[in-house]
């Protein structure tokens, strides 16, 4: 059974456009969806994904409510949607009891687009509200293809910024895109689960090996970054690591389970 815990989809009257400037900023990476929830529900079916959560993110601190609002109605069985604040709305606060309220179990942040470091101190009110509600928190780490340095959410800041934070983190793509070293070097064996979002083909092999070795399948979360990435592609990846059936139940399925508690 597979529960794919990080894939995006947008409202589809901008659905069109938001995949495509994204695409562009990427350098053209192609999605395998129309960037709808329509599209991306079809899709994960068509990859027999039993489940998946939904990562949204307020871009800008006018649109956070409008995004929260359609994170809430994406919510199905089986479809567990995040929802998303902006460091510089001012109501932030009283969004995330908000976003608790509408029965969503965390959220989306995303340094680089949100324009803070995940270590900065403005954001630790915003760490401990979210704990207070019981909030998971997903992180984009690393680097991000759409932008250039200083990339926002390194291993080093997030390892520093998880001394504020008394939730369930996870840190997507292996703990940070295209940073496995300093994935091992300051993140492994810390209290946080990685996604395994995006490493088909841009995860080397033997690190995604050191990773399990040092971090633990226990604490390994499995997710795709659809519309980007597909499911399959991310499991020809975990194929090859020497699991066991255990350990791979435990990835794909078990251990979201116990974090999202479904």
């Amino acid at each position: 059974m597979i529960f794919d815990i990080h894939t995006h989809a947008f409202p589809k009257k901008i659905a069109g456009a938001a995949t495509g400037q994204l695409s562009y900023r990427s350098g053209g990476l192609e999605p395998f969806t129309d960037g709808t929830f329509e599209g991306l529900c079809d899709f994960m079916a068509s990859q027999s994904v039993y489940g998946f959560a939904l990562q949204n993110i307020a871009t800008n601190p006018n649109q956070m409510k409008k995004v929260n609002d359609f994170a809430a109605s994406c919510a199905r069985k089986n479809v567990f949607p995040f929802g998303s604040v902006h460091p510089d709305a001012p109501d932030a606060l009283s969004e995330l009891e908000r976003i608790k309220e509408l029965g969503m179990k965390g959220i989306k942040l995303h340094p680089d687009y949100q324009g803070f470091f995940v270590d900065e101190e403005r954001m630790f009110p915003i760490y401990k509200k979210a704990s207070e509600l019981g909030l998971c928190i997903l992180f984009h780490a690393g680097y991000d293809f759409g932008f250039s340095a200083p990339y926002h959410c390194m291993p080093e800041n997030l390892a520093r910024a998880l001394s504020h934070i008394d939730t369930q983190v996870i840190a997507a793509h292996w703990g940070g895109l295209s940073s496995g070293a300093e994935v091992i070097k300051h993140l492994c064996g810390l209290p946080l689960y990685f996604d395994t979002s995006f490493g088909y083909g841009t995860r080397p092999r033997s690190e995604a090996l050191e990773i399990i070795e040092r971090h633990g399948t226990d604490k390994l979360v499995f997710g795709s970054d659809c519309p980007w990435h597909s499911p399959e592609m991310e499991l020809k990846l975990l194929a090859t690591l020497e699991l066991s059936q255990n350990e791979l139940a435990d990835i794909t399925c078990n251990n979201a389970k116990k974090l999202l508690e479904f």
